[in-house]
């Protein structure tokens, strides 16, 4: 496997987590939408800054999936957003991390896999059935359930995307229509958190720490690794998110919600240990421009 790819997902899932945590501190003068808007288009600013990509040069296929990643990370994100405004952190992960884990076992087509999806779906049950089930709000775990589809689509597209533009500039392009796509839903809120330099750099910080860093590592993961073993290295993303709940956001965890983390993380962690080695051409490699 390759090595420095599994750092990039790892350190991808804690910089992610941590700029989630920092964007609670938004919603409640921006809302959920106006936080994503501002994620999104603070990070489009920087990357295009950073990038410059050669738009002239693109064909119609690279725009297409710069245009379909955009879409897609704009769905994962309006729809998570709007599921941490209402649950916790590290349930929301948990949940959402079934879009990944499905999309494994789905392109490994294994009875084993599937088996593991099941062991991930007992640990969801666990969430929703548990102690701590009374305070999951059924409209925010909708919401994460949407996103974890859309976390599906965006690693498909991510790949698609990393295949076809080199460098950063796919991934540039992508959050620009990201931000233009949910611009109409959160302008109000994020006009009324931008007059506070406070919340301004809030903002600012939550664009490069759960946009600009994570989208760039796992653009550059994407194009060493097949799809169905990216996914199972999010494994830690519900861990994580819980730990930056807490330590962040005080938010308590419950012995049922440790446990249904820990049912999540042990069957991604037994669909990575089970799973054959890929073949040498399912993985993409592109070197970063």
């Amino acid at each position: 496997m390759n090595r420095p790819a599994v750092f990039m997902v790892l350190g991808s899932c804690a910089s992610l987590q941590v700029g989630a945590a920092l964007a609670a501190g938004l919603f409640p003068v921006a809302g959920s939408s106006g936080a994503t808007a501002l994620r999104l288009g603070l990070a489009a600013i920087v990357l295009v800054l950073l990038a410059r990509p050669a738009l002239r040069t693109w064909n119609s296929g690279q725009w297409r999936a710069a245009a379909l990643l955009g879409l897609a990370m704009a769905g994962m994100n309006s729809f998570f957003y709007a599921a941490i405004a209402r649950i916790p952190l590290g349930p929301a992960v948990t949940i959402e991390f079934l879009g990944p884990l499905v999309l494994a076992a789905v392109l490994s087509r294994r009875l084993r896999d599937i088996a593991w999806v099941l062991l991930a779906g007992i640990g969801v049950a666990i969430l929703g059935f548990g102690d701590g089930a009374t305070a999951l709000d059924p409209l925010g775990v909708l919401f994460v359930l949407v996103a974890a589809g859309f976390w599906a689509l965006y690693i498909l597209a991510g790949k698609r995307a990393g295949a076809a533009i080199p460098g950063l500039g796919g991934l540039a392009v992508a959050l620009s229509v990201a931000a233009l796509a949910v611009l109409p839903f959160g302008i109000t809120g994020a006009a009324q958190a931008v007059v506070s330099p406070h919340l301004l750099l809030v903002a600012v910080g939550t664009a490069v720490l759960a946009s600009v860093i994570p989208y760039s590592l796992e653009l550059s993961a994407l194009r060493r690794l097949p799809h169905g073993v990216f996914s199972i290295l999010l494994s830690l993303e519900p861990a994580v998110a819980a730990v930056a709940g807490w330590l962040l956001l005080s938010q308590a965890l419950s012995w049922t919600t440790a446990l249904a983390i820990v049912v999540v993380i042990l069957a991604s962690i037994g669909s990575t240990t089970t799973a054959p080695a890929p073949a040498a051409e399912d993985a993409v490699s592109i070197t970063t421009g």
